[in-house]
């Protein structure tokens, strides 16, 4: 009778010729079989990368979804919450409900960020350096690209935070004043700044909504200022006024820090 392997393993000895001080000790550690959700998750994955589903799609029922995968709806269920954290799908109750492949927006790098610094793992002061970092990348391309519409909506944006102030209505003022930046931001055109600087007027809103705001008396002069250098299409001018305006932000808010 054949000895199981383990009992082989147990007794053979030694061949006498190897010192047992040159056997390697590594102490390895058993191979997990990949989970089956995980598995649905990466063939999903492939198919998105691989432009085969594309946003907005929707996949097959989840009981013929599981049946063609061979797994349990439970299973499948699973894989789709693991997608969902990630971004990359949603699914939808009612009549036309079902899985769906997300449209692209950027959400789920926001809410990253936005538990980044709940969790402590991004500063206050941080948040407005990377802003004041960035910034100069996009007042940069948004000068090259902006339409005489474009400059039109930056100076009705002024005139509403002016319009708003002159109303004591503090918090539309705020508000504007941040779509402004958002605004730069989708007339340059590039989608990872529009969804960096949405993360991180998202992140400012709330620690100022936290700690409150401060008066800035500088803030539509600069911004007027600003729109002159940009409607001419003087970038570098304008980059210039747009840093001296959030190098005071930052000020405002951590001064002589």
């Amino acid at each position: 009778m054949v000895e199981p392997f383990y009992r082989q393993t147990m007794t053979t000895k030694l061949d006498p010729r190897v010192n047992p001080d040159d056997v390697a000790q590594t102490p390895f550690r058993p191979i997990a079989v990949r989970r089956a959700a995980d598995e649905i998750a990466n063939q999903i994955r492939k198919e998105i990368a691989g432009g085969r589903l594309k946003p907005g799609t929707r996949l097959p029922a989840e009981r013929q979804l599981a049946a063609e995968l061979g797994v349990s709806r439970n299973t499948l269920r699973e894989a789709v919450r693991s997608l969902e954290q990630s971004g990359l799908v949603e699914t939808k109750k009612g009549a036309h409900g079902g899985i769906f492949i997300t449209r692209a927006d950027g959400s789920v790098v926001i809410e990253g960020l936005m538990d980044l610094y709940r969790l402590g793992g991004i500063t206050p002061r941080q948040l407005i350096q990377a802003h004041i970092s960035i910034e100069p990348a996009i007042v940069r391309e948004a000068c090259r690209l902006a339409t005489e519409d474009d400059v039109a909506r930056l100076y009705r944006n002024i005139d509403a935070a002016e319009a708003a102030t002159a109303a004591g209505e503090f918090e539309k003022r705020f508000t504007l004043n941040h779509e402004f930046h958002k605004m730069l931001a989708r007339i340059a055109g590039n989608p990872i700044l529009v969804v960096f600087m949405d993360g991180l007027i998202s992140l400012l809103v709330e620690f100022i909504l936290r700690i409150g705001t401060y008066e800035n008396e500088e803030i539509f002069a600069s911004r007027r200022r600003f729109m002159a250098h940009f409607a001419r299409g003087d970038a570098e001018a304008a980059e210039q006024e747009m840093l001296r305006s959030l190098e005071r932000f930052l000020e405002g808010y951590f001064p002589h820090d």
